[in-house]
């Protein structure tokens, strides 16, 4: 008896360990196969995952069992009904993303991460079914973004915005500008200076605005409001989507398939984006407007880098190639309006222009003050110098704003030739007061896009005899 009890021992130590490596206890079956899906679920499956494994393992050596060879259709039926059960839970989470006014990243958080796992487990037994799955999940969030920034958009076009067209140029004629007297003027604005409107600047860290809000607004908004709002809430959410998408998946499937994955969901979206900037910008000659969008855009740019968002410059880059040519159109708008101002001094003669300076009496025709158009042009280049502090070299403002100073300044040319030959040092204070007006309108801003202009401004005003 005792040699019996000794041997049973022996064979005991001896394949316990290996039977223990490929046992599948009864709990582990019943959980998978009839427990809801929680942590003791997932618990459970990490198990199953661990025991088909080693017997993958141990039915490829020599000397495998027959134990071994009879466990594994146990466990090819256990892993087919997982994998029936998380094919249905995916399924009823997707659908529960196209209820009405649904949270898409509550349920991201706590029913898709939290059991992340499970989709690790698909992907890996049943990879056909695993991609069927995250094309569904792709279909879903597709149209959770569109129709919701659809909506939103909406929401946004119901703001009141200035209109800022060539009628608010610095050349245009401020009397002939009268609004039908069957039809209101809009809110009285100065499309020419910056005033506060840089301080949206400062706003492209906050919430985006909310829908109701919007479209319940009673004030005046320009451009920048509804494109900083609409690309807030956009890049917001693209950083939440990818964040997910980067978490959930991996490490089934590579950054590659991760990027694919967030271009097919965002990509009605983004360009959804550039529909709105688009008709937001196009037909206007507000050109501080579309340059504060150009800044806030390179705000998104540079807050997608820091939060390691790379799947999104295309739609930053579309957004530039949206914004730039639209600029430099509107400041062509206002260079030739400077030229067609210069053109009519010509026809009416110079010395009546320098009735525009500050009086219509006979005397202020001759009045060496600054003219009108000196104050308009010199608040619209302080406003395009404030928003061009950190212009690079290879930006596009630098050459519009070259020609617009050049049609300044042949305007002021022809203005002054309004003193006659008996005037010349009439003539040459009549220039320095003008530059001298639009180096005190610049002040002390900063940027070299600035301290060239006020260089060049300076020596012209030297080159008069202005102090």
């Amino acid at each position: 008896m005792n040699t019996r009890l000794e041997n049973r021992k022996v064979v005991e130590t001896l394949l316990g360990p290996a039977i223990e490596e490929v046992a599948v206890s009864p709990e582990v079956v019943i959980t998978i196969s009839e427990g809801p899906i929680d942590l003791a679920w997932v618990k459970a499956l990490e198990e199953l995952d661990k025991r088909s494994v080693m017997v993958n393992r141990t039915s490829q050596t020599p000397n495998r069992s027959l134990a071994v060879s009879d466990l594994r259709p146990l466990l090819n039926d256990l892993t087919n009904k997982a994998i029936e059960r998380i094919r249905d839970y995916f399924v009823s989470q997707i659908k529960a993303l196209r209820s009405p006014s649904i949270n898409a990243q509550i349920i991201q958080q706590q029913s898709f991460i939290r059991y992340k796992e499970l989709y690790g487990f698909l992907a890996r037994h049943h990879p056909v079914l695993g991609e069927e799955i995250a094309q569904a999940y792709i279909n879903t969030m597709r149209w959770y973004y569109s129709s919701n920034f659809t909506r939103y958009k909406h929401s946004l076009e119901k703001l009141s915005l200035f209109v800022v067209d060539r009628n608010d140029a610095i050349g245009a004629d401020q009397t002939a500008h009268r609004a039908p007297a069957n039809k209101p003027s809009q809110t009285s604005h100065d499309a020419l200076a910056i005033g506060r409107r840089a301080d949206v600047l400062r706003q492209s860290h906050q919430a985006a605005l909310p829908s109701h809000i919007a479209e319940d607004s009673k004030h005046t908004h320009y451009v920048e409001t509804p494109f900083l709002h609409f690309n807030l809430a956009l890049i917001d959410n693209a950083t939440a989507e990818y964040s997910f998408i980067a978490n959930f998946f991996s490490p089934a499937v590579g950054f590659q398939t991760i990027s694919r994955h967030f271009s097919a969901i965002f990509s009605q979206t983004f360009s959804l984006g550039h529909a709105f900037t688009k008709s937001l910008v196009e037909g206007s000659d507000d050109c501080l407007g579309i340059l504060l969008c150009v800044r806030l855009n390179q705000h998104f740019a540079f807050e997608l880098q820091r939060r390691k968002i790379p799947v999104a410059d295309g739609y930053i880059n579309g957004t530039n190639m949206l914004l730039w040519p639209r600029f430099q159109l509107a400041m062509d708008v206002h260079a030739e309006s400077i030229k067609r101002a210069t053109s009519a001094i010509s026809t009416r003669g110079a010395a009546s222009a320098l009735g525009l300076s500050n009086g219509a009496d006979a005397a202020s025709k001759q009045s060496t003050a600054p003219h009108m158009l000196t104050q308009r042009f010199g608040q619209f280049l302080q406003g395009i110098l404030t928003l061009s502090r950190d212009a690079g070299d290879d930006e596009p403002v630098g050459n519009s704003l070259g020609r617009l100073r050049g049609e300044f300044e042949a305007f002021l040319t022809k203005v002054g030739k309004g003193f006659g030959s008996a005037g010349e040092r009439k003539r040459e204070r009549f220039l320095a007061n003008n530059y001298s007006l639009i180096l005190t309108i610049m002040g002390d801003t900063g940027g070299k896009l600035a301290a060239d202009t006020r260089e060049h401004f300076e020596s012209l005003r030297d080159g008069v005899g202005g102090i």
